[in-house]
């Protein structure tokens, strides 16, 4: 349903994406994983037909997004920043999504029903969206996205801001259209919300896809047990006889057999261990496969994009409306 090959894109000297091959089949749900600034955005924005490739190919359905409105209509978008009609309630929000994505009359008032009660909206649906909270909106955007349920859709970074039973009900609503055929394809920065075996991950990194496979398959090729010390200054300069990483104030140490590791790594330290303030040993977890590919803990994922996509919250606007 969603093909990529070979993606560039650049903003100025300063490259966003580097030969990024990317595919989603109808009824699989792939998530996007990587660190601020990897180019997950320009990637999926890019994939809706917002921006344009500088080298590469597109193609939903095997239409071009940036050219073919008809490859336009088969993709539901929800954007970083929310698209709601603030003075218009939620019933009309997903009217007018529905309306402009075609629908009418019974299937319309089908339609927007199965959705509310899909994304827990039905006691809201008389209210205007500008009473909402923040995670309500959130959901309302979310619903105008798939209200017609186009077979491609793509969320970035969705559950920002939602709660925790939010988030469970809209995962539990991605899987639900996966299983009726859609292809889903979203970017998130909670490591929980892609640990599961029917989600397939891509890790992007610089603007590369660096890794991808399911959370079974990350494991076994790049989990790895570790032991990390923390110290209340600078990692201490140490000649220990295995691998190290320091990043910040900690020193991670890729071990196999991690409780001997720490004895080896406590005695090298010597008087130096009165700087030590943790030690943890890690076993195999996809937040340690993050770390091991990017050099970096998954918390610096969160957050937006960054400013050099700052002219794209209109126009995804305009294209989930």
């Amino acid at each position: 349903m969603l093909e990529m090959a070979a993606v560039t894109r650049q903003y100025g000297h300063i490259p966003a994406l580097l030969g990024v091959d990317l595919n989603v089949s109808a009824g699989e749900v792939v998530g996007l994983l990587g660190p601020n600034g990897a180019g997950k955005t320009t990637l999926l924005s890019i994939a809706v037909g917002l921006r344009r490739p500088d080298t590469g190919t597109v193609r939903v359905d095997g239409l071009d997004p940036s050219r073919r409105s008809a490859a336009r209509g088969r993709i539901g978008y929800a954007p970083q920043t929310t698209g709601v009609y603030p003075t218009l309630t939620v019933a009309d929000n997903l009217r007018l999504y529905g309306r402009l994505a075609g629908l009418r009359r019974h299937s319309l008032e089908r339609r927007v029903e199965e959705t509310a009660t899909a994304l827990d909206l039905s006691a809201l649906l008389d209210r205007k969206t500008e009473t909402l909270s923040g995670g309500e909106r959130r959901r309302v955007h979310v619903a105008g996205a798939v209200v017609a349920r186009p077979p491609l859709v793509i969320f970035d970074e969705a559950t920002a801001g939602i709660d925790v039973d939010a988030r469970r009900t809209l995962l539990q609503f991605v899987q639900t259209l996966a299983n009726d055929g859609t292809a889903v394809l979203f970017s998130t920065h909670y490591l929980q919300e892609v640990e599961s075996d029917t989600i397939r991950l891509v890790i992007l990194d610089h603007g590369k896809v660096i890794a991808e496979g399911f959370v079974f398959e990350l494991l076994r090729l790049h989990g790895h047990s570790a032991v990390e010390l923390s110290f209340t200054g600078p990692v201490p300069d140490l000649a220990l006889p295995m691998p190290s990483v320091k990043h910040g104030n900690t020193l991670r140490i890729r071990s196999e057999e991690p409780t001997v590791t720490l004895a080896v790594v406590l005695q090298a330290l010597g008087s130096e261990a009165q700087w030590l303030s943790g030690v943890e040993i890690v076993r195999p977890s996809l937040e340690g496969v993050f770390a091991e590919l990017t050099g970096r803990q998954f918390d610096a994922a969160a957050g937006p994009e960054g400013a050099a996509l700052a002219g794209t919250e209109t126009e995804a606007n305009v294209l989930s409306a």
